[in-house]
């Protein structure tokens, strides 16, 4: 079953890092079966109180291959960057 990572970034506190962090990312998630399915966009709030700034939303084939990159050791070190740099809440979720 389908899986994706979904991330609300809510703040970039270190822009020079992330750009760091988002020229050596796509790498890592293709190298895992991974694509991006958003990857910023427009979002805009239909319904509820959600201070949106930016979605990224990637699609694996199952959760193992979406746990895999996530703790791979190609992306370990993007990671920390990512942590380090940015604020931000994150979810997997099963699709249909």
């Amino acid at each position: 079953m389908v899986a994706y990572f979904i991330a609300d970034q809510q703040e970039v506190t270190d822009p020079e890092t992330m750009k760091t962090y988002s020229a050596g990312v796509a790498a890592t998630i293709e190298q895992y079966g991974g694509k991006f399915a958003v990857r910023g966009g427009d979002p805009e709030v239909l319904e509820g109180d959600w201070p949106v700034r930016r979605v990224i939303i990637l699609e694996f084939e199952d959760r193992a291959a979406l746990k895999a990159w996530y703790n791979s050791p190609e992306y370990a070190d993007l990671l920390k960057m990512r942590l380090a740099s940015s604020r931000s809440n994150a979810i997997i979720v099963d699709g249909a």
